[in-house]
């Protein structure tokens, strides 16, 4: 899918130098710079979004002639001439009008301001999923703002965000967590309306719906060269007809590389909105398919292309192969898969959340984790999200349910502090196995980085970092590593120093340290690092006093060459040098 044209109509000095700040946000744009209704009129038969610096009311009516509907009429942001406020006028959702305002007021530091109902309340909009709606929409969202029941029936378990609490899957027990206990809520009422997520074309009316068409079938063709597409489009139509599946839920075209460059081909995946893929014939040969030919084995290199360029993509092939006088056609389903993200809620601070991890926990169904990181994001999480947080000693336990979570078709979140790959649950979720789940992991920010921020710059060069925790690593194994860090010269930076029980392993692992640089190397210890209560303390190694230390620290000892050095204000830094040339003599 090719990038939104986004348009900025800006008539004034103030306006112009606000989209050349809008610019460095979004990148490159339209200008409209003579007249505001020209601009307009032009921008909006031009362009997917447009920025209007013009005032709202002015803005309401030039447009207000131009206004066609909500699926074809581009989104339109207004930000007013000092920048306080960006404000989706039309296109919220279809227009991605919304979205953009979002991005502006987090790039301007502005307020979006948002109207449409679902966003003021946090709520995710059923046509902003990506996926086709069809039906009643309106009636079927005012259902859910309304708190009234509603049932989402899933013929297969794509992933959703969360949903409130009144949207309820029908067998699907409602469960409450409290720590590692488990309550059943009593069913919702009789539902009122809705939520089919489905690739069959048609609505039910039986009771207000609305149906979501999540991309889920692959069209695989083979066809005559130069055939053309109005012979390739009614295959199409006809199959999908005959099966009663929908136009919407297409998520590819797929064929044999000898037809890359059929014009026909090409053509229709532009006109479905979907990508073209090809497979070398050597690899389709390879595939056993229901229906295979000698016909096309001479003309491209393999007896079944429309059957097994379906099964190449991944797809479960669920119509064989159709035939006309120009093509053939299979089509098959890409299987549900769940979604886990494993998300690094950084050292602590608020503003060292990164986007990434604020956006997947807004579209997450269910968040687990240790219950005080939990705490940190609740605010951010989207009424009806399934909360699960337990205590201490329980990660393998939050990790399988995780993956179980994701196995039903959720959109799950487990959630550590740091990043998710540093002494966190990245690694052990990806031991405990996650096959049929689709993962990601999502960085963030770790308590050294962000120690090394505030003292300067002592990661400034080559360093190790070395957990002195035995709790899974034998002490004889960390000691070796002490060595070898030692005998490198490395920055070490020591995370779970110690602990109420654990108090003799950071005394010897600064004598370990200490046997090989000066004894006024540079330690520092850093307390509640970005959270409320941080402080620290700097002390030569030969006089540091692990007594300062305590189970919310990380250490810091520099090598042999780290060295104090002052700032502009007088502070004392800690610095490893690069030994940059151009610094020799000062």
């Amino acid at each position: 899918m090719s990038e939104p044209v986004i348009g900025q109509v800006a008539t004034t000095p103030a306006s112009q130098a606000r989209a050349d700040a809008i610019e460095g946000i979004v990148g490159t744009t339209r200008r409209y710079t003579a007249s505001a209704a020209a601009g307009l009129r032009q921008a909006w038969a031009e362009c997917d979004l447009i920025v209007s610096h013009l005032a709202l009311g002015a803005t309401v009516r030039l447009i207000a002639p131009l206004l066609a509907g909500k699926k074809t009429d581009p989104g339109v942001v207004v930000v007013d001439e000092a920048g306080r406020f960006a404000i989706p006028l039309v296109g919220g959702h279809a227009g991605g009008a919304n979205e953009l305002a979002r991005r502006l007021a987090a790039g301007l530091s502005s307020t979006a301001v948002l109207t449409t109902a679902t966003d003021a309340l946090g709520l995710p909009g059923l046509d902003t999923l990506g996926w086709d709606t069809k039906g009643e929409l309106a009636q079927v969202t005012r259902a859910i703002l309304d708190g009234r029941p509603v049932a989402l029936v899933r013929e297969r378990p794509w992933p959703l965000p969360a949903l409130p609490a009144n949207v309820t899957e029908p067998g699907v027990p409602r469960l409450a967590y409290r720590g590692t206990h488990v309550r059943e809520l009593p069913p919702p009422g009789d539902p009122v309306a809705r939520v089919l997520v489905s690739d069959r074309a048609g609505v039910p009316t039986d009771l207000p719906t609305v149906v979501l068409h999540p991309r889920s079938l692959v069209l695989g063709m083979g066809c005559n060269r130069n055939a053309g597409i109005a012979a390739l489009r009614a295959l199409v139509e006809a199959s999908l007809a005959a099966e009663g599946l929908a136009r919407a839920s297409i998520a590819a075209l797929t064929s044999v590389a000898a037809k890359a460059d059929e014009p026909a081909l090409i053509e229709l995946a532009a006109e479905l909105g979907v990508d073209f893929v090809t497979y070398p014939a050597e690899r389709l040969a390879a595939i056993g398919v229901p229906n295979p030919s000698r016909h096309p084995v001479a003309a491209v290199g393999t007896p079944s292309v429309a059957e097994a360029s379906v099964l190449a993509h991944g797809a479960e092939l669920i119509v064989e192969k159709q035939k006309s006088p120009d093509a053939t056609l299979a089509i098959g389903r890409l299987l549900p898969r769940g979604r886990l993200a494993v998300v690094g809620l950084g050292p602590g601070a608020d503003d060292l959340l990164t986007p990434r991890a604020r956006a997947v926990l807004a579209e997450s169904q269910v968040v687990i984790g240790y219950r005080p990181y939990v705490a940190q994001i609740r605010g951010l999480l989207r009424p009806g999200t399934e909360v699960i947080a337990s205590g201490m000693g329980t990660e393998e336990m939050r990790g399988k349910l995780a993956i179980d979570k994701a196995r039903e078709g959720r959109q799950v979140a487990i959630v550590c502090s740091g990043d998710p790959a540093i002494y966190a649950m990245a690694s052990p979720t990806l031991e405990l196995g996650t096959d049929g789940v689709d993962v990601q992991i999502v960085p963030g920010v770790t308590a050294e980085l962000a120690a090394s921020a505030l003292l300067g710059a002592p990661l400034g060069h080559d360093h190790a970092t070395i957990s002195l925790s035995d709790l899974h690593t034998p002490w004889s194994s960390i000691e070796q590593r002490l060595r070898a860090a030692a005998d490198g010269d490395f920055v070490v930076a020591l995370y779970n120093p110690r602990s109420r029980k654990r108090v003799e392993h950071l005394p010897r692992a600064l004598e370990i340290l200490a046997a090989k640089r000066p004894a006024g190397t540079p330690v520092a210890v850093v307390q509640d690092v970005t959270r409320p209560g941080q402080s620290h303390r700097v002390a030569a190694l030969a006089e540091f006093d692990p007594g300062w230390v305590d189970m919310h620290s990380i250490v810091i000892v520099g090598s042999s060459t780290t060295r104090m050095v002052s700032t502009g204000l007088g502070d004392r830094v800690m610095v490893t040098p690069r030994d940059y040339k151009w610094l020799e003599g000062r």
